[in-house]
């Protein structure tokens, strides 16, 4: 019989917790699947979790000690934190010839190349299915199940305490400030909710599912992101007046040798299978020149969901079954040049707010038109002639540029009781 493949785990909160007991409850499970036992060997946290089975566990207080000396075949990481101690504990356990499986998709958005490379020249795995949509296989689907196409887009709702504020501000008519404190309440949100509810968190995953559909080196665009602080009911009642949802979105396109990478808010049709994804759910759907369009839904965070997700990587490692990192070689990602927000192409929702006066709607009309931008749409629920009124209009297509310079000219109206709102729109 083989000997057992030995794990040793860093971070004990929600998600450690959760591998500790998955790996506990579905033991036999896991042994059928490898053709040998998962044994967690060490773990090391800030202190022990009360009520966590950690028997024959080796205990140690220093994470980085633990991924040099612990007798572990692999070592998974869940600190979290892009740099400091998670990444230390990662380049050490590689350094030392050790399997890694890490949940911490703010460490691979900047470091995630290098950790290949290393992985690579020591001839051991990184594994990091836990850090993009929580239980959704998506890392697996892009490297593995669509390898024969040549992926031309992947997009999603990749945050789910996003995507429940948005979605309580539309069942319940909610304003964002409630629906945030709502989220929090639940636990959906963190104290301070600004990596989530600023875009970053998506940002982050984009960046990861980026490399491995087109083969690139991951590169976190910050510049292309935008969170939903400035959504409003008002825009939520529009948009589905409108034929729209509002959905917080990451999307990665190519095009020839550019690649689009951005995260926003945007308003989807209503009859779009992404439209429909409520609550803490999320999506990802993807593109490519053979399979056409998969979309794959389910719940993005969770102790058990990121949990089955890591001990997914971790059961590949042990049965032999793990590949490159981002479904090449290091040295073979392509060098894919960034495309600036500014080149984006598409249609728009623009919420005004007017006093409502005469010769208004026309003095809008004319900057639009002076940018290049045409009116397909526009919407006012009823006149009020001197009162503060909302004005929507949807645009033809056009590209970013041309509508960031009609805002402009637009923004300085003295008609305009408060700055513009403007929303993408994507049709999938």
């Amino acid at each position: 019989m083989s000997s057992p493949f030995r794990v040793a785990l860093a971070g004990l909160g929600t998600v450690g917790g959760g591998t500790v007991r998955l790996l506990r409850e579905q033991a036999e499970l896991i042994e059928k699947r490898v053709g040998r036992r998962v044994d967690l060997v060490a773990a090391s946290a800030l202190e022990k979790p009360p009520g966590l089975d950690l028997s024959g566990v080796r205990w140690f207080a220093d994470a980085v000690t633990m991924a040099a000396e612990a007798e572990a075949d692999l070592v998974i990481e869940l600190i979290g934190g892009a740099h400091g101690i998670a990444l230390k504990v990662c380049e050490t356990a590689l350094t030392a010839g050790k399997h890694v499986v890490t949940a911490n998709k703010a460490m691979l958005a900047y470091h995630g190349a290098d950790l290949a490379a290393l992985a690579e020249s020591k001839g051991v795995f990184l594994g990091f299915e836990a850090s993009v949509a929580g239980g959704i296989p998506v890392i697996k689907v892009l490297r593995e199940g669509l390898a024969a196409n040549r992926i031309t887009e992947v997009h999603g709702i990749l945050n789910g305490t996003c995507n429940y504020i948005l979605s309580r501000m539309r069942q319940d008519k909610m304003e964002f400030s409630a629906a945030l404190d709502e989220a929090q309440g639940l636990g959906y949100a963190e104290a301070d909710p600004a990596t989530d509810i600023d875009g970053i968190d998506a940002a982050h995953k984009v960046a990861i599912l980026a490399s491995v559909a087109f083969g690139c080196p991951v590169r976190f665009a910050p510049a292309n992101v935008e969170g939903i602080r400035h959504v409003s009911a008002m825009d939520i009642k529009y948009a589905e007046l409108l034929g729209y949802r509002i959905k917080l979105l990451g999307i990665a396109r190519r095009s020839g040798t550019v690649l689009e990478q951005r995260v926003h808010p945007a308003l989807v049709p209503v009859d779009a299978p992404i439209a429909s994804v409520e609550g803490v759910f999320n999506a990802v759907a993807v593109v490519g020149d053979f399979v056409d369009k998969v979309m794959l839904v389910g719940r993005g965070a969770g102790a058990a969901p990121t949990a089955s997700a890591v001990v997914a990587d971790v059961i590949d490692v042990a049965a032999g079954r793990a590949s490159f990192a981002f479904g090449v070689p290091v040295a073979l990602l392509d060098a894919i040049e960034p495309a600036p927000l500014s080149v984006r192409a598409g249609a728009y929702y623009l919420r005004l707010m007017v006093r409502d006066h005469v010769g208004v709607l026309a003095a809008v009309a004319q900057a639009l038109s002076g940018a290049g931008v045409s009116i397909a749409k526009v919407f006012q629920d009823e006149r009020s002639p001197g009162e503060k009124v909302p004005v929507v209009l949807i645009t033809h297509d056009t590209e970013e540029s041309s509508m960031q310079a009609a805002l402009k000219t637009i923004g300085a109206h003295p008609a305009l009781l408060e700055p513009p709102r403007m929303i993408r729109i994507e049709q999938f």
